[in-house]
């Protein structure tokens, strides 16, 4: 990989100091699919700068440069060295060491922890994206102080992670969280064999609940295109076709959730996405999941994520104590 850049020059400098600041500053920074956001923290939480680039589309030596430079600058105007983690889609395979499951298909099959460590000369935590999120809501966010909690993220994809005690649970297979790729609970016959999904099976969640399954039962159902948000914003305006659909989707999000909550059990599940700005979920979902939920009564709360867009990011942060 050609290094013809002094910004990351200048953070190797910065490296050589990492453990000797006397106000340590985290940074994280969120890879997605069309954008990079970087974030530095310092060690209450409170945001000393930020910058957001485009992804270099489906290259992966150009986003490996990309995400040197955003740390180079990022650790220039923060004025001293930081901790680096990295939420990506997909995760690294504790098998290979490369990159799996990951919708920036650029990415699979790379080393890509290894080529950023040895870019940057310092260690870097990675975590799947989903998994960022729920540490950002279990730490400093809407999730804060309570034991157990699940986060959700509800857009292109649906992914989970899973936060014990401030700390993120990645599980021996690095997949802790994958609800989307279970099947739907409690299917009705309408509902069988289910959608195909791109991991070569038929009825997964992610299929259901994800913004384009919402946006192809209402095409499906009611002959009418349009994109998930679109479909909620529609429901609020009292739409009838609209508000079907979006019962269809929360008796369906309901027995996803009932699913989970059976498994761990958790304090808070907290929604980030699209979808999650449907206002009507966190009285209609916890309402109906007792239906579901092998207990004589629930007491998991269903919140909204407080950190919003930025949840991913800031839980990068949080990957460093």
């Amino acid at each position: 990989i050609p290094d013809d850049s002094a910004g990351i020059r200048s953070s190797r400098v910065f490296s050589a100091t990492v453990t000797m600041s006397i106000s340590p500053l985290r940074m994280g920074i969120d890879l997605g699919g069309t954008k990079i956001a970087g974030v530095v923290l310092d060690a209450a939480g409170v945001e000393v700068c930020r910058e957001r680039l485009p992804t270099p589309q489906g290259d992966y030596q150009l986003t490996l440069q990309a995400l040197a430079g955003l740390v180079a600058r990022l650790e220039d105007r923060a004025g001293q060295p930081c901790s680096v983690g990295v939420g990506m889609p997909g995760s690294v395979s504790r098998a290979t060491g490369l990159v799996k499951n990951s919708n920036s298909v650029c990415l699979n099959g790379q080393p890509l922890h290894r080529d950023l460590e040895a870019l940057l000369e310092r260690p870097v935590r990675f975590a799947n994206d989903a998994d960022c999120f729920a540490l950002s809501e279990a730490v400093d966010g809407v999730a804060a102080g309570a034991a157990v909690v699940f986060g959700v993220i509800i857009g292109t994809g649906t992914g989970g992670g899973l936060v014990v005690n401030r700390q993120l649970v990645s599980g021996p297979n690095g997949i802790s969280g994958e609800w989307g790729h279970n099947p739907l609970p409690w299917p009705q016959p309408e509902e069988l064999p289910g959608p195909a999904c791109y991991c070569g099976l038929h009825g997964c969640i992610e299929t259901w609940l994800s913004g384009p399954g919402l946006a192809r039962d209402h095409r499906a159902v009611h002959g009418v295109t349009m994109e998930a948000v679109t479909v909620a914003q529609c429901a609020e305006l009292g739409d009838t076709r609209a508000l079907a659909t979006m019962q269809r989707y929360m008796d369906r999000v309901t027995r996803a959730l009932a699913s989970v909550i059976n498994i761990i059990d958790p304090d808070v599940i907290v929604l980030g996405g699209g979808v999650s700005n449907f206002r009507r979920l966190y009285a209609a979902v916890p309402s109906r999941w007792g239906e579901y939920v092998f207990s004589d009564r629930v007491d998991t709360r269903l919140v909204a994520a407080q950190h919003g867009d930025a949840s991913g990011v800031r839980g990068a942060a949080w990957l460093w104590p």
